[in-house]
């Protein structure tokens, strides 16, 4: 009995390690110019207006949806600076 091995578990390779490393992807800076309306189902959104600083529409200003604490100045990344949210209706549920 003292000759019985124990199945042994098979050694993964270093390489497969970097496998898991963090990957992000391109995002341009925009600083927030006005805060326009919060939206959503129960308000969890805030629509601001964005100044695009970098990138190909640079000094563009664009709307957006953004979720989380946010204040004037602050300083979003943005995936994309070709599509604007839409600008949001003064009328509620029912409204004529």
């Amino acid at each position: 009995m003292a000759d019985e091995k124990k199945p042994q578990k098979p050694q993964q390779p270093e390489t497969q390690k970097s496998d898991t490393a963090v990957r992000f992807t391109q995002a341009v800076p925009g600083r927030i110019e006005e805060i326009v309306c919060r939206t959503g189902m129960r308000g969890e959104a805030t629509q601001v207006r964005v100044r695009v600083l970098e990138g190909r529409d640079a000094d563009k200003v664009i709307r957006r949806n953004v979720m989380g604490p946010i204040q004037l100045g602050d300083i979003v990344m943005l995936r994309e600076t070709e599509f604007e949210a839409r600008a949001l209706n003064k009328g509620g549920r029912g409204a004529a």
